[in-house]
């Protein structure tokens, strides 16, 4: 025990303040991450602006950063979490659309390959798994946990839009 209980510990430290010796004001820091860490599919601490400038879309994508964001109000709640989109002759392009449906387990009869959590938006393009360092055939590919949340969050005749 020391000698100083906390009645004289506090009354030390105010008798310092009073006597101008020193103030008593608590340290302010500038945020480690100021909008989050920079880590895909990690959200931002303080929500941010969506980069798409449509407010009322739920899903956002910039094609020149292969980056999706789950919007919600203008102000993102998930992302950026890493994408790839249409190759050459496949592009994936700018526009505003709705989500049309969405399947857990999707089968590509188009490609013959599987989509898991695909959500479709732009007639035969959805958001689903694939690998994100290659590009596809129009569909935005996604991490298995960037499709999935976007399969959880989003729902048919939600506004999505794409930006270059």
């Amino acid at each position: 025990m020391s000698i100083l209980g906390w009645t004289g510990r506090f009354a030390a430290i105010a008798a310092i303040a009073v006597a101008g010796l020193g103030t008593v004001t608590p340290a302010v820091a500038e945020p480690l991450f100021p909008g989050g860490p920079d880590i895909p599919g990690v959200p931002a601490i303080v929500p941010t602006a969506s980069p798409c400038p449509v407010v009322e879309a739920r899903a956002c994508m910039r094609l020149s950063t292969n980056e999706a964001w789950l919007v919600d109000n203008g102000r993102v709640i998930f992302g950026p979490t890493p994408i790839s989109h249409g190759m050459a002759g496949y592009e994936t392009p700018p526009a505003v659309t709705r989500i049309s449906f969405k399947r857990e387990f999707h089968w590509s009869t188009m490609h013959n390959a599987p989509m898991r959590w695909a959500t479709f938006f732009n007639g035969d393009m959805a958001f689903h798994v694939g690998p994100v360092d290659s590009k596809s055939h129009g569909c935005v590919r996604m991490t298995e946990d960037g499709a999935h949340r976007f399969f959880d969050y989003l729902n048919p005749g939600d506004i999505t839009q794409v930006i270059v």
